[in-house]
């Protein structure tokens, strides 16, 4: 990809922009006070030339005023300029109302120059506070954009999430959001200002001189076609940017996430390569993007030169023939650099507005997402929970091409221990991951106590069941904070029980601080086997009426599981409980196991039931404990 080539066309900047500014209807009121302000500011300004070539004036008049003899009148003063044979000096004395003999009007002079200062001081106070308006509206803008991004994602479905890397969509959540903010507040206040400067400044010049403001107004179409020819090459760069930066951020994310296995498996070169190769791509993005955009700054100054030398040509020759005084032509020149700077500054902006709406579409693509179907208008409600589920000719793909679950019918009932198992992929998570809706089905339907779970409210079903996950997840906060996650309004002796009963006091005791002991947000300071009981002390906590287990205990030690064994023992009573496990010694007291392979289950019943079967559970508990020493026993379980 070379500088200056898009690698991206964007094809709706349009709609982007009139999208993101339409963002800002709420603000109307605020809009109005700060248009109007803007208004009020740019026509005290715009005046401020003209009185000062007022001014220029007077001083002019009066230096010519003291080399002309004194007594005589400015007509009788013209009149001797032209029987001398110079016209012009005496139209300039006719024009400029020269009075021979007088000098400088000092009085006259100090009452036009405090008027421009009080101009210029009304200009400025009403600029400010038109500054002020508009932070306030942007800022408020944006604060509301998150919120609704936030919310957003919380209605997004979980297949949203599994494809998207999650240091590309927090980029869109944070770095475009905030390029958001300051395109915005950089932007709209210079444009609005140099919009209403134009218009002001243009208004005068036709007022002071026709001629010179068509003159003036040549460069207007040489700058509008130069800026866009440069905007369209340049916007393709400014996407081009901001997605090699998200994707940058979705690999620095991942290589920080698992930089201990990078250097485990002695891999820094490779992902080093990897982060050169995409960060030679967004220099060359941002590159192309900056230069591109910005050669339109020195264009315009170009531009904006060359109608600056016309109107000095012929505003100094109408002087020079009368037509014109010399303050007017001040004035004018004046005004021909306020015409053609607020161009120039509109260019300019042109590569940060691009930026803003290059972000604005991929944060518009996150609210644009189908969402998750919504919870029922009138949700149903579990009579009598008791935590019987029954999957009725079950149906599920992760992609339309390839089945995974098909037809799958059975019944868990109250109390009951459904214990799964089977191969790697064969489909146990996406069982219980459907039971909590994380995903909705192709076909079939899952009952809670009789009740469609698509009838219920996610909250409502997913606040009847606690789930311990293989990999565990600590937020940043102290131990006893993310224990009492699992039930808000816990007491303290609630949660010392659940501490107690799932053994996390035992270690907990021995930290100095105590349950205060603070968690990164990593869980860098506790060992797996620690997190994954500080979440299972949680799950205790929240006293659910269906409980699901996904490899709960695989990462502590073996004296700890048979504890724990022992816990969940007592905490599976009078509740059902799916437990998907691969140590097949740890479901042997299991009601009902399930071996699924391919998204069937093949084979259900208990422990004895199935190893008497000689199948496929049979086959694979042999597997496990094929290493076994010769004549020695299988592993017992605690009961």
């Amino acid at each position: 990809m070379g500088a200056g080539m898009p690698a991206e066309r964007s094809m709706t900047f349009g709609p982007s922009a009139r999208r993101l500014l339409g963002r800002l209807r709420p603000h109307r009121p605020q809009l109005v006070g700060v248009v109007g302000l803007a208004v009020l500011g740019v026509g005290l300004s715009a005046v401020g030339p003209k009185v000062l070539g007022h001014a220029t004036d007077l001083i002019f008049a009066g230096v010519l005023g003291r080399q002309l003899p004194p007594g005589t009148t400015t007509e009788q003063a013209a009149a001797a300029a032209r029987a001398a044979g110079d016209d012009s000096f005496a139209d300039v004395i006719t024009r400029m109302g020269v009075v021979p003999g007088a000098g400088i009007d000092t009085s006259a002079l100090a009452r036009v120059l405090l008027l421009a200062l009080g101009l210029y001081v009304a200009a400025a106070a009403l600029t400010w506070w038109q500054g002020w308006l508009l932070t306030g509206v942007v800022q408020r803008t944006v604060h509301r954009l998150r919120e609704d991004v936030e919310a957003k994602l919380n209605r997004l479905p979980l297949p949203y999430f599994d494809r998207q890397p999650r240091g590309e969509l927090l980029s869109r959540v944070t770095n475009d959001i905030d390029n958001i903010s300051i395109s915005l507040q950089q932007t709209l206040s210079q444009l609005l200002t140099s919009l209403l400067t134009v218009v002001g400044v243009l208004a005068m010049m036709f007022w002071i001189s026709p001629l010179l403001a068509l003159v003036a107004l040549v460069a207007v179409p040489l700058s509008v076609v130069v800026t866009q020819r440069i905007a369209k090459r340049s916007q393709g760069q400014f996407i081009a940017q901001w997605t090699h930066t998200g994707e940058l951020n979705g690999q620095v994310e991942e290589a920080f996430t698992g930089h201990e296995l990078v250097k485990v498996f002695g891999r820094q070169r490779e992902v080093q390569a990897a982060f050169a190769a995409k960060n030679e791509e967004l220099f060359r993005a941002s590159f192309g993007a900056q230069f591109i955009s910005g050669i339109i700054m020195p264009a315009m100054m170009f531009i904006g030169n060359l109608s600056y030398v016309a109107i000095a040509v012929v505003g100094g020759l109408r002087v020079a023939s009368g037509t014109m005084t010399l303050g007017d032509v001040q004035a004018f020149i004046q005004y021909s650099r306020q015409f053609t700077q607020p161009l120039t500054q509109v260019a300019s902006m042109a590569n940060l507005l691009q930026s803003g709406v290059a972000s604005a579409e991929r944060v518009f693509a996150v609210l644009d997402a189908e969402e998750q179907t919504p919870d029922p208008a009138v949700p149903a409600r579990v009579a009598d929970p008791r935590g019987r589920v029954e999957f009725q000719h079950v149906s599920f793909r992760y992609a339309p091409e390839k089945p995974l679950i098909e037809d799958l019918s059975l019944v868990a009932e109250p109390g009951q221990t459904v214990a799964i198992v089977g191969p790697t992929g064969a489909g146990k998570t996406t069982l219980v991951n459907l039971i909590m809706r994380f995903y909705e089905l192709d076909a079939g339907r899952i009952t809670l106590d009789g009740v469609d779970v698509t009838r219920l409210t996610r909250d409502d079903l997913r606040g009847r069941v606690g789930m311990v996950l293989q990999d565990t997840w600590l937020f940043g906060g102290t131990i006893r904070d993310n224990i009492a996650y699992g039930r808000p309004g816990a007491t303290e002796e609630e949660i010392l029980a659940a501490a107690r009963a799932t053994f996390v006091d035992r270690f907990v005791r021995s930290l100095p601080d105590g349950y205060d002991t603070v968690i990164d947000e990593e869980g860098s300071n506790a060992s797996a086997g620690e997190k994954q009981l500080i979440t299972i002390a949680r799950a205790f906590l929240a006293e659910p009426s269906l409980l699901i287990l996904d490899e709960a205990t695989s990462s502590v030690d073996t004296r700890t599981e048979v504890l724990l064994q022992r816990a969940m023992a007592a905490l599976r009573s009078d509740r059902t409980s799916f437990v998907i496990a691969h140590r097949l010694s740890t479901i042997r007291d299991a009601d009902l196991i399930l071996m699924m392979e391919d998204g069937r289950i093949v084979e259900q019943g208990t422990h004895d039931e199935l190893l008497a079967a000689g199948g496929a559970y049979a086959r694979l508990y042999r597997a496990q404990f094929s290493q076994a020493t010769a004549g020695e026993p299988e592993p017992a379980v605690a009961q």
